[in-house]
């Protein structure tokens, strides 16, 4: 058992290290504007306080952010120039910019607003169907 939450420990920095990574990606020029809107849903997102499906909900609370961010991290480094991500990786894995990369705040911020805006949404719909 011990050996199964060593695997997990392993993928999680590594997890954390690619997020990292994209981080810096985000703020590379070289990055295309697209590629720097997504990273950073995707990194607002990893750091978040705030989930899209809240943690308590049986089993959906916690498949969100085993999905969610790594599936984001795939569609990002799709966008990102390889030599980008590259040099991203390296100083990602030497500590560079470790400090505070995005504000809790700002994190939460973004998936407030992601909850508003489907609630808006959701309302349109009913209130279409029924009026």
């Amino acid at each position: 058992m011990t050996r199964f939450i060593q695997v997990w420990k392993q993928r999680a920095r590594a997890l954390q290290r690619e997020v990292h990574a994209v981080y810096l990606a985000m703020r590379d020029p070289r990055t295309p504007w697209y590629a720097r809107l997504l990273a950073g849903a995707v990194v607002a997102y990893a750091f978040s306080p705030i989930d899209l499906i809240p943690d308590p909900i049986p089993v959906l609370g916690y498949l969100d952010d085993l999905l969610l961010v790594p599936l984001g991290i795939v569609l990002v480094l799709r966008l990102i120039p390889a030599e980008v991500m590259q040099e991203c990786r390296q100083r990602a894995q030497q500590g560079v910019g470790a400090t505070r990369w995005v504000a809790p705040t700002a994190a939460a911020a973004v998936i407030v607003a992601i909850w508003i805006i489907l609630i808006g949404l959701a309302a349109i719909f009913v209130i279409r169907i029924f009026i």
